[in-house]
């Protein structure tokens, strides 16, 4: 039980850091294939770092021939050993620094946003265009997080890390080769002392590292047994339980805190030995520095060049394990994007001129000995051997026990799902000479559980026709049976539905949709049980939509209550996923021991007890 909510209670997890490998490289080079169209102000950008990198790494140098011009010495012959002078060339170079990090900023930022925004519309596209079954592998959290939490990893990277790597690794080559310069001695006890902090940081991060996602893991399954405990406490006060329960959450507690304190010991061992070799480091270098300009070796300017330096050799080297961690995270998220961006999307048209139909159905449907099984379980075979035929304008219904395969069906029509074997054909061809656009623009599904957007109401009506006009919307609510209902609330058709419609009853639900429905005027209907889940009132008020809605077009009517389909011009009883039965309901109550009258009876008999 705990493994199912661990994730869910680690707060702000980590996104993962993969190996970096030429592969990965490879594949995240391609979420840089998005720069190319700015990649001309990216080589400006690139341009305005490197130069103002460069200019930074001048200031040690004047700053300490500024110290040593005020001593009467001049550091360097062909620059002139006026306090003055050098004081207003730092200022300039101040200014010139600033001027040329404001552009990079600024086109780092806009490159960033601007390919983001394409590749956020890609995988939006792309998502949108994947088949179902990609949908139902995948939790749309998970989905969410690779257009929100992964796109902005990437964001970091291309606006920041990648500049500030660049500028590190400047500062860290020309910052040592300029120690070497300003004075060999002092850098060569710098290099003695360097290997042993980077190994010792190394052994420490990842042991600390290692505590810390223990203690994490530890800390999940802590708030585990904290949500069961109070999602089950009905059943935790029945047994009596409080204090197992509390005894539970306890040793999980003394776990993490065990887990905790052992980290903190490891850290503060490296946190002292770190601060002991730092600034160890910086008195071994004034130590030795202040001999060295005792003797003569070196002026008080070019000890603190030197040591000024070291703080920029020191800063960047301090700032690659956090910039090497973003760029493992924005490498793994790159993986995740791409996995979306290299699916193969459905055949479906997602240009502007994918409302236009192109080949009319005049509403004929057949199913010819068709199979079908789930992708998510291919050995179950859901639909074994389907066989009907609907002429245009028919009433059509599918009864059967649950289970048997008559949602699929209604998946199938909709080609969400292409059939193992058999044909699905509409007006006589196959579904395969109909473009999937076609075919989706001339079918409506009205659920049993109705998925609203969460806008006003008129948004919702017009989401079957997008550039319906306001009387069309508003006939269409009334010959669904809402326009009243709507009009009683005070923003009428401009009423915000909420999140999923939340704020409708069922039945109200059941209107907007058959309302879309209608505007969208398919040749095919497919209502998936539409009233199942309603009161007697609401059942009554859909039931006269629905009836206006089936006017003049094929129906598919999925059904639980029979009593709604006993003017269905055939009846279909699916069984175990076939056809066993089928007729109308006259036919079908006189066959003996036959399915449908065996349904028929059992609801019958409930309602009588009723």
């Amino acid at each position: 039980m705990a493994k199912g909510f661990n994730s869910g209670n680690k707060q702000d997890e980590e996104l993962p850091k993969p190996k970096l490998n030429k592969e990965l490289l490879l594949k995240a080079g391609k979420i840089f294939q998005y720069i190319k169209p700015y990649r001309v102000k990216f080589f400006f950008g690139m341009f305005f770092l490197i130069l103002s990198s460069l200019v930074m790494l001048t200031f040690p140098a004047l700053l300490g021939a500024m110290i040593d011009a005020a001593q009467g010495q001049q550091t360097y012959s062909w620059l002139p050993s006026s306090v003055k002078f050098l004081g207003l060339l730092a200022l300039g170079l101040l200014a010139f620094t600033s001027f040329l990090s404001f552009f990079r900023i600024r086109l780092f930022v806009e490159i960033a946003e601007k390919a983001l925004a394409s590749i956020r519309r890609d995988s939006f596209q792309k998502l949108i265009a994947l088949p179902i079954e990609f949908f139902a592998n995948r939790r749309v959290g998970e989905l969410n997080s690779r257009l929100s939490a992964d796109l902005a990893q990437i964001q970091d990277v291309m606006t920041t890390t990648l500049a500030e790597i660049l500028r590190q690794l400047i500062s860290l080559a020309l910052g040592v080769v300029l120690l070497v310069w300003v004075s060999p001695q002092l850098a060569l006890l710098n290099l003695c002392i360097l290997p042993v902090i980077v190994v010792t940081a190394i052994f420490f991060g990842k042991y600390i590292r290692n505590l810390s996602r223990q203690a994490q893991d530890q800390l999940a399954e802590s708030n585990t047994v904290l949500q069961e405990t109070l999602q089950g406490i009905s059943n935790v006060k029945a047994f009596v339980n409080e204090c197992y329960e509390t005894q539970r959450y306890g040793n999980r507690l003394n776990a993490v805190v065990k887990i905790a304190v052992k980290g903190a010991t490891f850290r503060g061992m490296f946190a002292s030995f770190i601060i002991f070799c730092v600034f160890g480091a910086v008195i071994a270098v004034v130590w030795y520095g202040a001999a060295l300009v005792a003797e003569g070796a070196l002026t008080v300017g070019d000890l603190t060049t030197y040591i000024l330096y070291s703080m920029f050799v020191a800063g960047s080297m301090g700032s690659f394990p956090e910039l090497y961690a973003n760029i493992q995270k924005a490498l793994g998220a790159s993986e995740r994007v791409l996995e979306i961006l290299d699916e193969v999307p459905e055949k479906v048209d997602t240009t502007a001129d994918s409302k236009i139909i192109k080949q009319p159905i005049t509403g004929a449907i057949s199913f010819k000995h068709v199979a079908f099984s789930y992708p998510t379980r291919p050995d179950i075979k859901t639909l074994k051997d389907i066989s009907f035929e609907a002429h245009a304008g028919d009433k059509i219904a599918i009864v059967g026990p649950s289970g048997t395969g008559k949602s699929t069906l209604a998946s199938l029509i909709l080609q969400f799902y292409k059939p193992d074997a058999g044909l699905i054909c509409y007006d006589q061809k196959p579904a395969s000479d109909y473009s999937l656009s076609d075919i989706r623009n001339q079918v409506a599904i009205v659920p049993q559980d109705v998925l609203l957007f969460g806008g006003t109401i008129r948004e919702n009506i017009a989401y079957g026709k997008l550039d319906a006009e306001a009387e069309e919307i508003i006939e269409a609510a009334k010959r669904a049976n809402a326009h009243s209902y709507i009009m009683q609330f005070p923003e009428g058709y401009d009423t915000l539905v909420g999140e999923r419609g939340v704020k409708l009853s069922g039945g109200q639900r059941q209107r907007i949709a058959i309302a879309r429905a209608l505007l969208k005027d398919p040749a095919i209907l497919i209502l998936d049980e539409a009233t199942s889940s309603l009161d007697s009132e609401s059942e009554r008020q859909v039931q006269l939509a629905l009836e206006e809605l089936m006017k003049n077009r094929t129906s598919i009517i999925i059904a639980h209550r029979l009593s709604t389909i006993y003017d269905a011009d055939k009846i279909i009883v699916v069984n175990e996923g076939v056809v066993s039965e089928s007729g109308t309901h006259n036919e079908l109550v006189q066959l003996e021991n036959g399915l449908y009258k065996h349904l028929y009876q059992l609801q019958s008999n409930a309602k009588v007890d009723a």
